[in-house]
């Protein structure tokens, strides 16, 4: 009878989970890898869209051609607003200058709508929109028609346009929504400007945090081989 050796197996049996632990490990590499690469990529998207948005802020302002006035100076526009005789304390005045200064950045475009402010209420006698009534008051109105800061909101106490047959419209008010209007312009242009400088600093920060999150994923992968 011929006898049949048995067959041993030459090969070292897996160690249970070492597969699983093997390709899990693999994936976190990757997608550390992958994350890396879309921080990176979305900070340097972030950065360009900032400062193409800053660029269309400062050339937009500058198409406008304005330029600060001599008196927009903190120290003279102080001085007028005291000879205007506004309450000075109740006043907040611009730290910085544009005196003819062009008004191409957010910053100066800031500025220039403090100034603006500041020459309105010269021109009201220190009265705002609100404190004004929407007509020019007829010489004898009483004063219970009279709102603070003059004119009237009562039509039958108001002076009549001679062309218009219609109640004159109060033209220190009208300075406001000319005044108002334009200082708005002037500081959406300043937030554009800010919310784009703020684009560019989390653009750095992305960046920054995914060539950081790169290094240590490739290096811890390298130290364990």
């Amino acid at each position: 009878m011929s006898s049949t050796t048995p067959h041993v197996s030459t090969h070292k049996p897996l160690v249970k989970g070492f597969s699983f632990t093997f390709s899990k490990r693999k994936v976190f590499e990757w997608g550390g890898i992958a994350a890396s690469v879309i921080l990176v990529a979305f900070g340097i998207a972030s950065i360009i869209v900032g400062v193409n948005g800053r660029d269309t802020v400062n050339s937009s302002l500058a198409q406008e051609h304005i330029v600060g006035t001599p008196d927009m100076t903190p120290a003279a526009i102080k001085a007028e607003a005291k000879k205007a005789g506004l309450n000075i304390a109740a006043i907040s005045f611009p730290t910085s200058s544009v005196a003819n200064l062009p008004v191409n950045s957010g910053d100066r475009a800031r500025t220039f709508a403090q100034y603006m402010r500041i020459h309105a209420l010269e021109a009201t006698g220190g009265f705002t929109y609100a404190q004004m009534g929407r007509y020019t008051a007829k010489p004898n109105t009483p004063k219970a028609q009279l709102a603070v800061g003059g004119g009237t909101d009562n039509p039958a106490w108001a002076v009549t346009d001679p062309k218009t047959k219609q109640p004159a419209a109060n033209g220190a008010r009208e300075i406001w929504v000319s005044e108002t209007a334009l200082t708005n312009a002037l500081n959406m242009s300043f937030m554009a400007d800010r919310l784009s400088l703020f684009g560019v600093m989390v653009g750095v920060a992305l960046l920054l945090a995914g060539i950081g999150f790169s290094v240590l994923t490739i290096g811890g992968a390298l130290r364990r081989k």
